[in-house]
């Protein structure tokens, strides 16, 4: 984290990430600065790139995306990349691709309607690209937990405040999270 955030600049970006469409004169209020100064800071956050932008988070199961594909692509050499970093980035259903060490060289998290979707998207763009050796697919059955939301707290943020504001939490605790494999489905564990 930069040196030249304060506790201040932190509770705004704690408070900013939770609800983005707070209005200026709330956020100064529960950060405990005037309107003025508050708007300074997030404009010379915004300024810094600390704060990149501002979305509206939506539903994917209400907008019939109910398929998350966790797809882990090998490539066959990471030297010629264009294609497949032209395909990720043009493809609207895959949300999030992530370069990792280990056994696959990126993860792509896609969302779509339907299994024959996910099968389409698969056999008519991901497989095609040339330098794609393998692709293995889990499908997220669930989530335990998902926020956008960065652990600010520990860095000066504000946690105390988050629960006197009563700002709403960015996690949502609704199921199990299991990921299934093409191969095998494992229970969760049971505590004891």
């Amino acid at each position: 984290m930069s040196e030249d955030l304060d506790a201040i600049d932190l509770r705004i970006l704690n408070q900013l990430q939770r609800d983005a469409s707070v209005s200026n004169q709330d956020l100064a209020a529960r950060v405990h600065l005037s309107p003025a100064p508050c708007l300074r800071r997030i404009r010379r956050l915004e300024e810094a790139g600390y704060i990149e932008r501002r979305v509206a988070l939506l539903n994917h199961r209400k907008l019939g995306l109910g398929v998350v594909a966790y797809a882990f692509v090998t490539l066959e050499a990471q030297r010629s990349l264009q294609q497949f970093e032209n395909l990720v980035l043009k493809r609207p259903e895959i949300v999030e691709c992530e370069r990792l060490s280990g056994a696959h060289d990126y993860m792509l998290k896609v969302m779509v309607a339907s299994m024959e979707d996910y099968s389409n998207f698969l056999d008519r763009h991901l497989l095609r690209c040339p330098h794609v050796r393998g692709v293995n697919t889990s499908f997220g059955l669930g989530s335990l937990k998902r926020t956008t939301a960065l652990p600010l707290a520990g860095r000066g943020g504000a946690s105390a405040a988050q629960g006197r504001q009563g700002a709403p939490a960015a996690t949502a605790a609704t199921t199990r999270r299991v990921v299934a494999t093409a191969h095998r489905a494992e229970p969760p564990a049971r505590r004891a």
